[in-house]
């Protein structure tokens, strides 16, 4: 895949600076919960201790610095709230990219939750398990812990305040798969039912996918044959540079599919951004305001709705 978006490195001390920075709002989760009552599915992950592999010397995104969090072998449900007076009932299930290798976790997790809490959804950030990039089907275990922290969010309905048929999913780059596959599989689980929780709905009523990458043949540029849309497929909002070396043929070919089931859906091709924005504004970069153009979409769709209206 290729690199995201560069600016100039950081000195050690900066780095260190911006790294306490960068961890704020994750420190404020309102609850962390392991998704998995015992060990998830599939074959237990074999890795070291988790931590972030960012490097002082590593590229900035933004003129900042990124958390790229590995060694997952415990997949958690980072859930942030927003207040009750503005809770409007829709939650979002989030899925940082990283190529199946780590999480981009503030960039395309933490911060996209501050900014889905600003227009009172709540969201959920997914520490799915990487790295997968080498296994036989590398989004299967993503996939699963996806598909579960979808059942363990509405099984929390009645705590956190929220309507089940108003949970979506959001994902970039690898995490825009992951998303997207758990809206393709339309309520089909990618695992044994663990307990009382797999009993509602692995479901996405909406997805958003971020740059998305791997639905489409590299040789082809043509879906791959087990994405499968049907008009029961959830619909899904997508954003792409077309200058991005993960292809947009890959938002293109499923958005069209999505169009011939009848699905509705919207696509936007920016003429440059490049890959792995997330949606920290760029000057100069319309792609990267994407936020408002996404909230527009899931405001005319209902899905910000206050509750009870």
């Amino acid at each position: 895949m290729k690199s995201r978006l560069q600016l100039p490195t950081l000195t050690t001390v900066a780095f260190l600076a911006l790294a306490l920075a960068s961890s704020a709002f994750a420190a404020d989760a309102n609850h962390v919960l392991n998704l998995w009552p015992g060990q998830p599915p599939g074959e237990p992950m074999k890795v070291e201790a988790e931590k972030d592999f960012t490097k002082p010397e590593d590229r900035l995104i933004a003129g900042r610095r990124i958390i790229k969090l590995g060694n997952v072998a415990t997949p958690q449900a980072h859930v942030f709230l927003p207040p009750k007076e503005k809770r409007n009932g829709a939650s979002v299930v989030i899925c940082p990219g990283g190529g199946f290798n780590i999480l981009a976790w503030d960039l395309e997790g933490t911060e996209v939750a501050e900014w889905l809490n600003s227009i009172g959804v709540a969201a959920i950030v997914v520490k799915y398990r990487v790295p997968t990039a080498r296994q036989p089907v590398r989004w299967l275990a993503p996939v699963q812990d996806a598909q579960r922290a979808l059942s363990l969010t509405r099984s929390k309905s009645d705590e956190w305040g929220l309507d089940t048929k108003r949970t979506g999913t959001l994902g970039f780059s690898a995490g825009g798969v992951t998303a997207g596959f758990a809206a393709v599989k339309n309520g089909e689980r990618q695992y044994p039912a663990a307990d009382d929780t797999d009993k509602l709905s692995c479901r996405p009523a909406f997805a958003v996918l971020i740059y998305p990458a791997y639905f489409v043949d590299d040789a082809t540029l043509q879906l791959k044959p087990d994405i499968i849309v049907t008009k029961e497929t959830p619909p899904m909002f997508f954003v792409h540079a077309q200058n991005d070396g993960v292809k947009a043929e890959n938002s293109v070919q499923l958005f069209l599919a999505l169009k011939k089931a009848g699905v509705p859906s919207e696509l936007h091709v920016y003429d440059a951004g490049g890959h792995g924005f997330g949606m920290r504004p760029v000057e100069g970069l319309p792609v990267t305001l994407w936020p408002k153009r996404c909230e527009e979409w899931l405001a005319r769709a209902g899905w910000l709705k206050a509750q009870g209206k």
